[in-house]
């Protein structure tokens, strides 16, 4: 199968997808989100599969967010609430992939990109990339089960500090508070750290990789009930349809135009 906005690769026991849309910064528009998440539904039967990966085409963004020129459409309570599920069921397939899905933060994970960094079981950031909750800055809360995700890694104390101040973490600011599980030396490319780091877990056999991301995901479902994840949906509706996200929207957009060529 052909993807628009996904490159997707078979390394051995190792599925690799990139997320091509570099001129957007890697933006989550809903025909990428619908990509991934039919990606990873596709490849959720291989039993010979141990491991995947996820990261973002060029040096800049791992992914910059939801894209706002296509999202700002959305007015309607039944529209927002709609895409936050759609949006969901996409990470969902991520979280709920029988092996591990291992994110290359090949630059910056910002807003609903790094809702998108922690749907991903391990993350290894580049040197120079950065994590930020930047979703407060536009009025709103999180979308996509990340804020959930967030509590889950971090503990309560420290993401509400992150969703409250949409603090910029470096890699090792990152990897303080448990959101980078590795930081890819500078002296080498990204893409050969990384092919060094997933050596062993290649090794694994994919029985026992199943097995392992089995145990992660029951665990984490006996923490976040559904409960969790309906709140988080209606904060976003009711938050998303207060004039104060459109006037942050608003700003973002007119200085997104303003950049264009």
């Amino acid at each position: 199968m052909t993807y628009q906005y996904l490159h997707v690769t078979r390394a051995e026991n190792l599925l690799q997808v990139l997320i091509n849309r570099p001129e957007k910064r890697n933006a989550l528009s809903q025909a990428v989100l619908n990509e991934l998440r039919a990606v990873f539904s596709a490849h959720a039967q291989d039993d010979t599969l141990s491991a995947a990966t996820l990261t973002g085409a060029g040096e800049r963004c791992f992914a910059a967010g939801g894209d706002l020129q296509e999202f700002d459409s959305l007015r309607e309570p039944t529209a927002v609430a709609q895409m936050a599920r759609d949006s969901c069921a996409a990470l969902d397939a991520m979280r709920n992939f029988p092996v591990p899905v291992i994110g290359l933060l090949n630059g910056d994970a910002l807003g609903g990109g790094a809702e998108l960094a922690l749907a991903c079981d391990l993350r290894v950031f580049a040197s120079h990339a950065k994590i930020a909750f930047v979703q407060g800055t536009l009025g709103i809360s999180p979308a996509w089960g990340g804020g959930a995700d967030l509590i889950r890694v971090v503990g309560g104390s420290q993401a509400l500090k992150l969703l409250a101040r949409a603090d910029f973490l470096d890699a090792s600011a990152a990897e303080r508070v448990g959101l980078a599980d590795a930081i890819a030396s500078p002296e080498r490319s990204f893409e050969d750290w990384c092919g060094e780091f997933l050596v062993p877990i290649k090794a694994r056999k994919p029985q026992v990789m199943r097995a392992f991301k089995a145990l992660v995901v029951a665990t984490r479902e006996q923490r976040d009930p559904p409960a969790v994840r309906a709140l988080e949906n209606a904060a976003l509706v009711t938050t998303w349809l207060h004039p104060d996200h459109w006037a942050a929207a608003e700003k973002v957009l007119a200085r997104i135009a303003g950049a264009a060529p």
